[in-house]
């Protein structure tokens, strides 16, 4: 094991340091008169490089650990349930913020034998307050700040990142930002995706709202994708719901592709559901697939499940094309 300068290993309150804090030089100071107060003096106090951290209430996602791998042989502790605080982290240098970062307390976090200022009593609505001022710097601050918002369990996460998706905004933002209302924003998510979808005037908006989507955790998500996939007039988007539909299973899915096959106006929507039903989980598609090579009378749906089958390498799949070639 590589020598610790400094390592905690009991379970510690939500404000307190992460868990598993190695090869840093701690100190600790209280953020209670005021984050921006408290951080802004800091960082211009810090000419070499160091680490600023505190932990905030998060949504409960898992944020990952790079040292575990589920099924890898190195140690560690895989957590089964995500831990309720999320660490944000800001590399500084020369005086200015660097590098924002955010990361599971449950991991090991080695700062490299860097100063790390760790800052308590951090309010969650502060904290996204000065977030977002570094959004704003778009190009290099605005991915590790707004993926640092994100993981916030505070409806002002909520209101900063909405800011950024309204319709003034350039559309390369707009289109970035919609990422982070999947399953990190919850409910509040789905119901900001579902406006989008139905009334954002940005088709390439309104493609990444369904892709997104996709990923839902919400019981309503399903039968959204279904509806767009079904009733929506623009064609581009009812195969981005098809698309993300390959993602979930059961007889409501597999109905969903066989009516776009059957029935839709549109050759690419078509081709896109075929497409998708290699994709979905556990193979379900595959039987479908298959009674469409052996009797649809639409060559152009046969053709594309003939290649969709070629491509899955399923053990069916096979059995089917040795039927074909014994014939």
């Amino acid at each position: 094991m590589r020598p610790l300068l400094w390592l905690v290993a009991a379970v510690l309150p939500l404000g307190a340091q992460p868990k598993l804090l190695v090869n840093a030089k701690v100190d600790t100071r209280p953020a209670a008169a005021g984050l921006e107060q408290t951080f802004r003096p800091l960082v211009a106090a810090l000419p070499q490089p160091a680490w600023i951290a505190y932990s905030v209430p998060s949504t409960r996602v898992n944020l990952g650990c790079d040292y575990v791998r589920d099924g890898w042989s190195q140690p560690g502790v895989i957590h089964l349930e995500p831990p309720d605080h999320a660490v944000i982290l800001f590399r500084v240098d020369s005086g200015a913020v660097e590098r924002i970062r955010t990361l599971s307390p449950d991991c090991e976090i080695d700062a490299g034998n860097l100063p790390v200022h760790w800052l308590t009593d951090v309010k969650p609505a502060e904290s996204v307050a000065l977030l977002d001022g570094f959004a704003t710097e778009r190009e290099r601050y605005m991915d590790g700040a707004m993926s640092a918002i994100a993981s916030h369990a505070d409806p002002a996460a909520d209101a900063a990142l909405q800011r950024y998706l309204a319709p003034g905004q350039p559309e390369s933002i707009r289109l970035r930002v919609v990422n982070w209302f999947g399953p990190m924003r919850g409910r509040r998510g789905f119901d900001v995706l579902k406006g989008l979808i139905s009334s954002d005037p940005s088709d390439r908006v309104r493609e990444r709202a369904i892709s997104t989507l996709g990923n839902s955790k919400e019981p309503e998500a399903l039968d959204l994708l279904t509806a767009t996939a079904r009733k929506d007039p623009n064609p581009r988007l009812r195969m981005q719901a098809l698309s993300a539909l390959n993602r979930h299973s059961g007889a409501k899915v597999l109905g969903t592709f066989k009516d776009a096959i059957e029935n839709d106006p549109d050759l690419q929507v078509k081709r896109r559901a075929v497409s998708a039903l290699q994709s979905m989980p556990d193979g379900e598609g595959i039987p479908l697939l298959i009674q469409l090579a052996r009797a649809t009378h639409d060559n152009e749906v046969r053709k594309q499940a003939m290649s969709s089958l070629g491509q899955s390498r399923d053990g069916r799949a096979i059995t089917f094309f040795e039927e074909v070639l014994k014939k």
